[in-house]
């Protein structure tokens, strides 16, 4: 009897399994069909040509500068140094200290000196940057913390820095603005440079209940060719494409699976786009994607 009952035991329990796999199959199958069709809605829109993955130190990275080949120059949201790292060699070159800990979110460089946003608009200019001689000043903005600042970006044709609020900005609710720091004043134009018009019909699929949050952008960059504009948001992944006038061009979406939190954006001197993201549990780890746009 004991027999007959283990058998019958070991037969449902078989049965079950099977029943079960059937069940799953189909849920399987469409998450996979799912899949496949935002993979090819995304690839009509760009190509990721490589990833590096970054080390546990870099896991909170922020803006990025590309310095030269295979070589960038990073920054990450909770202490003051500035990293060297060659995605190539996967290897930390420098670690350069300008600060101490802090919510550290945008990175410029013009030459030998870089800039550091802290999230309250408080700049940090570091000269000679990776000379042990390196000098290290602040400036303000206008922005505070209320504005929550994540860009810049040096514009080397204007000699200015070039940054935009996340959050609410200094005008009206609807506009994102763009702002000028010339370098040898190192104070904040009060006037935007150029006006992101969140009521434009390219910004309708992006629209919430409050229109500042129809774009938060997280870096800005300039392509060193075309001289656009390169807006990015991390939150709902996206690319605003604004002319040298500051006329919108295109708005992009990026694909969430793969731009898991869009921190920092920059070129290569040859035009090549890089976006780095900061480690997210779905993701292996941080890492700087190079994308090719279609």
């Amino acid at each position: 009897m004991n027999f007959l009952k283990s058998h019958i035991t070991i037969f449902i329990t078989i049965l079950f399994g099977i029943i079960l796999l059937a069940l799953q199959k189909p849920i399987t199958d469409s998450l996979v069909n799912k899949s496949n069709k935002t993979d090819l809605i995304f690839s009509k829109i760009y190509e990721i040509k490589n990833t590096y993955y970054l080390p546990e130190i870099l896991n909170e990275i922020s803006g990025i500068v590309w310095i030269s080949e295979n070589v960038f120059a990073g920054i990450q949201d909770e202490d003051g140094y500035i990293y060297i790292y060659d995605v190539e060699q996967k290897a930390l070159l420098k670690k350069i200290k300008f600060a101490n800990s802090g919510d550290y979110e945008g990175l410029a460089i013009n030459n030998d000196n870089a800039y550091v946003m802290r999230s309250d608009g408080v700049i940090y200019e570091v000269k000679n940057y990776r000379s042990t001689n390196r000098e290290v000043s602040k400036f303000k903005t206008l922005f505070t913390e209320h504005n929550n600042i994540e860009s810049l970006t040096f514009d080397k044709d204007h000699n200015q820095l070039l940054l935009i609020p996340k959050d609410e900005g200094l005008i009206a609710k609807d506009l994102k603005c763009i702002y000028k720091i010339p370098i040898n004043t190192k104070q904040m134009d009060s006037l935007p440079l150029f006006k992101i018009d969140l009521k434009a019909d390219v910004f309708k699929l992006y629209r919430g209940k409050k229109i500042h949050k129809t774009l938060n952008p997280s870096d800005i960059a300039i392509h060193p060719k075309t001289k656009d504009i390169y807006v990015l948001e991390g939150k709902k992944p996206k690319l605003v494409i604004l002319n040298s006038k500051g006329e919108i061009l295109k708005v992009l979406p990026l694909d969430e699976r793969k731009f898991t939190q869009a921190e920092g954006i920059t070129f290569s001197e040859d035009g090549r786009l890089f976006i780095s993201n900061e480690f997210k549990k779905k993701s292996r780890s941080a890492n700087i994607l190079e994308v090719e746009l279609k």
